[in-house]
């Protein structure tokens, strides 16, 4: 069942006192409960959705403010009623997102049918969800999480790259499609980021990317937040992807 906390916590917003409403997918756990964070020290309210981890979505409800709402987004139907008992979303953060790992004759057709259900058709449901208050305001900001091998394809992740490269593609078109009704659609792109999903990394495998990476470490959950936070409030920004990969693709 849904919860809802909706304790104020945090700083005055520093524009011009205007608090904005951010909705983040995928909010319990790794890069959302990160954003999440973020977004409540900046003084916005903040609805995150979880599907599995209550015990996480309720304790980081209770220690920001944030509203937890259990929602799947690969359920168009559940996206809908979610976003109709909220206020309307300022700001879209399409973060929820599944991995697979194993060679494109080895994964079966239920499990890259659930990775493009999450990591696509849930980007369309939360976007389609959250746009008729966007168009009827004639502003707003839709932020999706893509990842460098969306970009560049990685061996042995061929189902998720492809889930990632569409989210991309899928950027680009709306930034062109909603830019004339003055929202921004734009994209960050986190590179190996010490988050559960890449747990199965074995060490040496993890040492490797690491020396690999220009900046000399693997990337945390707060640094992907930071480039959220900031694509958020660039109002002349739309339709990029922002890398967040310490320099791994240059």
């Amino acid at each position: 069942m849904p919860f809802y906390k909706t304790r104020r916590k945090g700083a005055a917003s520093d524009r011009a006192g205007c608090m904005m409403h951010v909705v983040i997918t995928g909010g319990s756990r790794g890069i959302g409960a990160a954003a999440v964070r973020a977004f409540r020290e900046r003084g916005d309210e903040v609805s995150f959705f979880f599907l599995r981890s209550h015990a996480e979505a309720e304790a980081l409800s209770k220690e920001t403010g944030a509203r937890a709402v259990c929602c799947d987004v690969a359920d168009g139907e559940a996206v809908k009623k979610a976003f109709s008992e909220l206020p309307p979303a300022d700001v879209l953060i399409a973060n929820a997102g599944i991995a697979h790992y194993g060679l494109i004759t080895d994964i079966s057709q239920e499990d890259w049918d659930r990775l493009f259900r999450v990591n696509v058709d849930g980007v369309r449901h939360c976007v389609c969800a959250a746009l008729p208050a966007m168009l009827q305001k004639q502003s707003g900001c839709i932020l999706t999480v893509a990842s460098m091998w969306g970009q560049v394809g990685a061996s042995c992740e061929a189902a998720y790259s492809a889930t990632k490269g569409a989210v991309i593609a899928l950027t680009k078109s709306l930034a062109k499609e909603l830019g004339p009704s003055n929202i921004r659609v734009n994209c960050v792109s986190p590179g190996l980021i010490l988050t559960d999903m890449c747990a199965s990394l074995d060490p040496e495998t993890l040492e490797l990317l690491r020396e690999e990476t220009p900046l000399g470490r693997h990337g945390r959950p707060e640094d992907v937040a930071q480039a959220l936070v900031y694509l958020s409030g660039a109002e002349f920004v739309t339709g990029q992807v922002l890398p967040v990969n310490g320099g791994f693709l240059i």
